[in-house]
């Protein structure tokens, strides 16, 4: 009788990406997913290591199962990942109700590591310098909808931005062949996938490690556009300054890719940026904002803001608010920095209070709101094509779904109030109600 697991998985979708993958690996190890951690013979936590708010979120799930583990000493719990790359031999000592700890380095053979339990050379926190780079040929089983599904292209990161702990947790960039990712879409594709999203820490930074001459960027996207039908492709996440001319020429003349950029600026001003170590200026970020307008007028652009980076005036938050109703942008995520140990930002002067942080952050996210509505607010009586995700999270009276202009959990959704349709399908919605983050409509067959 087969065994089952229970996975909880937090951060980003690199992060799922690596809990589909060990989905797969136990499966092939006689581990089957199940939904109930009270079910379950294997409890498994990928944590996120990133930010406090982060680790202090995978404690928590640590706790919830450690509860359900006293009730059933029989249950093994593991818990793997980037908070145990860089906490490991501390939660060892906190959570001694966890079997196994494994760090980043330990996707691939989970199995085996599990299989070791009860082996008298067992070592409990297994931790090693990341050097594995996912692969076509490891099995996998989504955890998203069955339409949908995201691509890791890259891993680790070579960015030595001062706030970030990613290149300690996760190493240097390291790129897949162009060959494997294609090899890759076309099983997504086979398996009936509609929208791929391609992710990396930098998805420019694609095959900048490989060599002179290897695949960039444009050159896998032209690969996936003509080995698959993939109807939409979307990019998460995009450097500034990698983003160019070609790509978004590129991006204009392909309509399968869908025309939305997330590009996390995290400041604008130039005082700042240089303190984050990120090679641009405000001046700069503007010319990337007119670059894009210049060759794709109706792309969705999504960025990120951090607020409270050590020496950061009043001034310069100024200036991102100014930029923001300049340029207004689609979608905005305003965050506080968070003081990371073994950051070089950790040791900078002029640390900001957290109640400055938090009312910087409030500013600036109302006024994204009030931006958001009214670009929303634009779309109202247009007919926009819509990805259909299923019944409403927030009420079984909605069916919801997405434009091109919003990312899968990170953006808002269109609320369709009328007609009948089936998730991972394409359809026309008339747009008739916006709010700052969702649109409401019906389905244009509905009208007749």
């Amino acid at each position: 009788m087969a065994q089952k697991v229970f996975i909880v998985s937090l951060g980003c979708p690199k992060n799922l990406v690596d809990s589909e993958m060990m989905l797969g690996v136990l499966a092939e190890s006689g581990f089957l997913p199940c939904d109930s951690s009270e079910e379950a013979d294997l409890l498994l936590v990928n944590t996120c290591g990133f930010i406090q708010s982060a680790v202090e979120e995978g404690i928590d799930e640590i706790l919830a199962l450690v509860d359900v583990k006293l009730a059933h000493p029989e249950k093994k719990l593991a818990v793997v990942g980037c908070m145990v790359q860089r906490y490991g031999a501390d939660l060892a000592k906190e959570f001694p109700e966890v079997d196994l700890f494994v760090g980043t380095e330990g996707t691939q053979n989970i199995g085996e590591r599990l299989q070791g339990l009860a082996g008298s050379s067992f070592n409990k926190v297994q931790l090693a310098a990341p050097t594995f780079l996912v692969d076509s040929t490891m099995p996998r089983r989504l955890s998203t909808p069955a339409h949908r599904a995201y691509m890791k292209v890259t891993e680790g990161c070579s960015n030595r931005c001062t706030y970030c702990m990613i290149p300690s947790l996760r190493g240097p960039l390291r790129s897949r062949s162009l060959d494997d990712l294609v090899a890759e879409a076309r099983i997504l594709a086979a398996a009936g996938i509609k929208e791929l999203t391609l992710v990396a820490q930098d998805l420019t930074a694609y095959g900048h490690d490989l060599g002179p001459g290897s695949a960039r960027l444009v050159d896998l996207l032209t690969a996936i556009l003509a080995e698959t039908e993939i109807p939409w492709l979307r990019l998460l996440y995009l450097y500034p300054v990698r983003v160019d001319e070609r790509l978004l020429r590129f991006m204009a003349a392909q309509p399968r890719i869908v025309p939305y950029l997330d590009i996390p600026l995290q400041h604008v001003s130039s005082k700042v940026l240089k303190a984050m170590n990120r090679p641009y200026t405000r001046e700069q970020v503007g010319g990337l904002m007119r670059l894009i307008r210049d060759h794709l007028p109706q792309a969705a652009i999504r960025t990120t803001f951090m607020v409270g980076f050590p020496g950061e005036t009043e001034e310069d938050v100024d200036q991102i608010a100014s930029f923001m109703e300049e340029y207004r942008l689609a979608h905005v995520g305003i965050f506080e920095y968070s003081n990371e140990e073994g950051c070089a930002a950790h040791a900078m002067a002029d640390q900001c209070p957290d109640e400055v942080k938090a009312a910087r952050r409030a500013r600036l996210m109302e006024l994204q709101a009030s931006i958001s509505l009214e670009l929303n607010k634009q779309m109202v009586g247009q007919v926009q094509q819509v990805l259909v995700e299923g019944v409403s999270k927030e009420t079984d009276l909605l069916l919801e779904g997405r434009t091109g202009f919003q990312a899968p959990d990170i953006d808002g959704c269109v609320y369709i109030n009328s007609g009948e349709c089936a998730p991972g399908e394409f359809v026309d919605v008339l747009i008739t109600e916006a709010h700052p983050y969702d649109l409401v409509g019906e389905l244009v067959e509905a009208q007749g």
